[in-house]
């Protein structure tokens, strides 16, 4: 399918207009710039997503959208069960339930510089972290049905943290209607010794710095304070839920053949919600979702020890854990109808605005933090959801930077050694466990997060709250 070209309708809002088969139109929220770094692919690929079936009110490409697997990254769609909507694994992620999670600790700046490189140096010795790493841990068969069923709350009664965590990750961090069953025993076998573990790619774990407060009523209700550290964890569900997406994949090619539905992009492979494919998946991406947020809670429990070993001082209280790979029954006004759908979220993020229920009461004035993850050496932000938002965007936002060069181009470009100098010219202590990996993840292959950031803000999706600057940075 050829896509129309994205027309300007509002300083922050392009509409890809419905040609062929689009059952719905295509917004892409981006500014001038951001749109001319849009590959013409994303456009195609947004459009293909608005022609499957049921999708609801437009397909959606968020400020740091980029080429995907089927959707783009950066992809919203929302899909109504009842008008044949479809589930697509593609439309999920590999990566299920990739997230990120957000700790406060109290340390003001100043304290961190006197022990940065100490800490620098046990991070990286006590998190395990790395492509294939084997340093996790291993669960027994009992175990691991058990995390499959219970995510983090599991972690939390193993000892990795306290019950105050779970009230500040989405679903408490405990999917309901996980079904360990759909797991298959290969997909069980690639988490073998990677529980509590970080991974590669553009996964990390950072002390960051709070540089500037844009809403100081916010970030007084999120405990973010001007010039103190935070640490940042953003990890997934490794080698499991990369498993559960290409089994699925390949039984939704079957599926989608056998009810005769229109793929324009095999990648783009699905099953109506209602099927039992459908059904099958969802059950197995919830036990994904749990073993991805019991993940980062076990990383979590062990950042925080080694932080506290430092600093004993320190108050390590969880701000949020947000995902950004996944689908989810959610209610949505459309019409003046509240309607049930399932949101397809990839490479975005859940930007629930003030007053939505299925926030934490601490946060249900304000807005659900937004965690938008920078690449090396650049900041990140923390945004707040919109009421806006939520009719703008199903209540999603921007998941990160976005890539707009490809890992062999910054492997071929950046060598990981110029990295990591150039890293600590702007003193930023940097660790990590790949020269390779560093390279793929050179800041320059990355669009600015500031404008990704500030688009997000003046669309509506979600206003920033506050930004963080880079002092310590793990890779694997």
């Amino acid at each position: 399918m050829s896509p129309s070209r994205p027309r300007k309708i509002s300083p922050y809002i392009y509409r890809l207009d419905p040609t062929d088969r689009m059952r719905v139109p295509g917004l892409i929220f981006a500014d001038e710039d951001l749109i001319m770094d849009m590959e013409d692919d994303v456009f195609r690929q947004l459009s293909n997503v608005a022609s499957l079936p049921g999708i609801v009110s437009a397909a959606m490409a968020m400020p740091d959208a980029h080429l995907g697997y089927g959707f783009p990254i950066g992809g919203v769609g929302a899909f109504d069960p009842d008008r044949g909507g479809v589930v697509s694994a593609g439309g999920v992620g590999f990566d299920i339930a990739c997230g990120v999670r957000t700790l406060l600790t109290g340390i003001s700046r100043q304290q961190l510089e006197t022990h940065k490189k100490t800490l620098a140096d046990l991070l990286f010795q006590n998190i395990p972290a790395g492509l294939g790493t084997k340093k996790g841990l291993k669960l027994s068969d009992k175990e691991m049905e058990r995390m499959l069923a219970e995510g983090a709350l599991w972690a939390v009664r193993k000892g990795y943290g306290d019950k105050a965590d779970l009230e500040k990750i989405e679903e408490e961090g405990s999917a309901a209607g996980a079904d360990p069953s759909e797991v298959s025993d290969k997909a069980r076998k690639r988490l073998d010794k990677e529980m509590g573990s970080l991974g590669s790619g553009n996964h990390y774990l950072e002390i960051q710095i709070v540089s500037d407060i844009y809403d100081p009523d916010a970030a007084d209700v999120y405990g973010l304070r001007k010039d103190d550290a935070v640490i940042t964890i953003h990890c997934g569900s490794r080698g499991l839920g990369h498993q559960v997406a290409t089994e699925f994949i390949r039984l939704m090619v079957e599926e989608s053949a056998r009810q005769k539905i229109h793929l324009p992009d095999r990648d783009l492979a699905c099953a109506p919600l209602l099927s039992s494919t459908g059904q099958r998946y969802l059950g197995a991406m919830k036990a994904a979702f749990n073993c991805a947020v019991a993940n980062r809670q076990i990383i979590a429990h062990l950042a925080r020890e080694t932080f506290l070993s430092v600093f004993p001082d320190a108050k390590t209280r969880q701000l949020y854990d947000v995902c950004h790979n996944t689908c989810r029954e959610e209610e949505h006004e459309i019409d003046g109808r509240t309607m049930k759908l399932f949101i397809h979220r990839k490479g975005a993020t859940r930007a629930f605005g003030p007053g939505h229920p299925l926030l934490p009461p601490a946060y249900r004035d304000v807005g659900q933090p937004v965690i938008i993850g920078g690449s090396m050496g650049t900041h990140s932000y923390i945004l707040a959801g919109t009421s806006d938002g939520m009719k703008l965007s199903f209540g999603s936002a921007c998941h990160g930077a976005g890539r707009i060069m490809s890992r062999k181009q910054a492997l071929k470009k950046y060598p990981g050694r110029q990295v990591i100098e150039q890293l600590q010219r702007k003193d930023i202590e940097v660790r990590g466990h790949s020269f390779k990996g560093l390279a793929e993840e050179a800041p320059e292959a990355y669009k600015d997060v500031d404008k990704v950031a500030e688009v997000s803000s003046q669309s509506g999706l979600a206003r920033k709250v506050a930004r963080l600057d880079p002092a310590i940075c793990v890779k694997g």
